[in-house]
């Protein structure tokens, strides 16, 4: 069997090669080498120079990636892939491939997840503190060179312990996850998730956690972060060394969840979910004629909001709604500006109020029962959910109009009223997010 034993090291953040070695080894010996420095065509931050001592001067004159790519793909045809923490170094080399439309598959081994198996009760499983606990030398430590060459000490030192042909094998055969999984994410972790919705945690190797997200089924939804290659993924797989999860029985009960859990632990790769959404108001006025008026503007600029959303969209289409449903005037609800009579393209419910074809005090009860259907529709209601295993059932709790949180029962418990249910709540706080989360929901109900 041919390996290939591989090290490139990058501009960071764009994730270009600026160096590339590669050592040809065939299970004894050498038999072949390829380094070279690459031009990435890019900016080098001073932060990789500091950890690399490559800078933009040094990589002036070298060959681009696509001047040296059949030097690459010659040397590592027919061979298995293998670095320390593979998927890295991987997809970096797929991404140059694939910028000059070459499709490059391997197969892969990584030595982080080899050491984690075949070398066992390491505090760490870093190259450099690994090769120092095993006394291996790192010459040009950050240097693709000097950690190829030492990746390929390593990887000799794995392939003579006791099982290691069971274990390669084992990583090599195409139901393995192995080669999938980030470097430092023990496997067991992975196979004890469950295929059940709710909620998981991907943390750092100081138990930080970094992301949290929701699904319906959290083993499938996991496992699609490893496969997926966007950048904001490599990262976040690089970075993980351990996976928590809280069930919730139903994917609504998730989604409220993990709100909660962003807003409460911010983690760095939430970026979307953490950003403040500007939120957008309906209410109510007269104008000089008497005529009742349903309008919307920013949360900050509306008085006595009835409903407020967390976009214009969603506020438009809310008002719609009210539109059709009440007969009311796309107009006078806003929908149309500049027109003198209604002509909304979807909307026909207008009995002529635009056009004094309807008296005022007619449409304005309409509007007010359109306005007091908004306020009712969530006063007081709850939600039954799936609970998180057979003997339980879960519940969504509002009341007054707000969210008051989610909790379990189990099924052989009598509850009679809804001061006994709270006994059973995790109280939560509301939110516009919140509220964007229930509103389909509540309205259904």
């Amino acid at each position: 069997m041919m390996y290939t034993i591989i090290d490139v090291e990058t501009s960071g953040p764009t994730n270009k090669i600026t160096e590339i070695s590669v050592f040809k080894y065939d299970g004894n010996k050498i038999v072949d080498e390829f380094t070279s420095l690459v031009n990435p065509e890019v900016f080098i931050p001073v932060y990789i120079t500091t950890l690399t001592g490559i800078d933009n001067g040094t990589v002036a004159n070298a060959p681009t990636f696509k001047e040296i790519a059949e030097d690459v793909l010659a040397i590592t045809s027919d061979t298995i892939f293998v670095a320390h923490n593979v998927n890295f170094d991987y997809n970096v080399i797929r991404n140059e491939f694939k910028e000059i439309d070459i499709d490059f598959n391997r197969k892969k081994l990584c030595t982080v997840r080899l050491s984690r198996k075949l070398l066992a009760g390491h505090k760490s499983y870093s190259l450099g503190k690994l090769c120092n606990d095993l006394d291996i030398n790192i010459e040009d430590r950050h240097r693709a060179r000097g950690d190829a060459e030492a990746t390929v000490i390593l990887f000799e030192l794995l392939l003579n312990q006791q099982d290691s042909e069971t274990v390669f094998n084992d990583f090599l055969k195409k139901s393995s996850k192995e080669a999938t999984l980030p470097s430092n994410l023990p496997t067991s972790v992975f196979n004890n998730l469950p295929n059940k919705a709710g909620i998981y945690y991907f943390k750092n190797k100081k138990g930080k956690i970094i992301y949290i997200g929701k699904a319906k089924d959290i083993k499938k939804r996991v496992l699609s972060h490893f496969y997926s290659k966007a950048q904001k993924s490599l990262d976040l797989c690089r970075n993980t060394s351990d996976i928590d999860f809280e069930l919730s029985g139903t994917e609504l009960i998730a989604l409220l969840m993990e709100d909660a859990a962003i807003k409460e632990h911010y983690p760095e790769f939430n970026i979307v979910s953490k950003r403040t959404p500007k939120a957008f108001s309906i209410f109510s006025y007269e104008d000089r004629q008497g005529i009742k008026h349903l309008a919307y503007n920013t949360f900050k600029a509306t008085p006595n909001p009835i409903e407020t959303f967390s976009n214009i969209a969603e506020c438009r289409s809310y008002l719609e709604k009210l539109c059709n449903d009440f007969e009311l005037c796309p107009k006078f609800c806003h929908l149309q500006d500049g027109v003198t009579q209604c002509s909304h393209y979807k909307i026909k419910t207008c009995k002529g109020i635009c056009d004094a074809n309807e008296s005022v005090e007619a449409y304005n009860l309409r509007v007010n029962s359109a306005i007091q259907f908004t306020i009712n529709s969530k006063k007081d209601m709850v939600i039954k959910q799936k609970g998180r295993h057979t003997n339980e059932e879960g519940f969504i709790l509002i009341k007054d109009s707000i969210y008051q949180g989610y909790g379990f029962i189990d099924k052989t418990e009598q509850i009679n009223n809804q001061e006994e249910l709270e006994h059973y709540l995790i109280p939560q706080k509301d939110n516009l997010d919140i509220q964007k989360i229930l509103r389909k929901t509540i309205q259904a109900n």
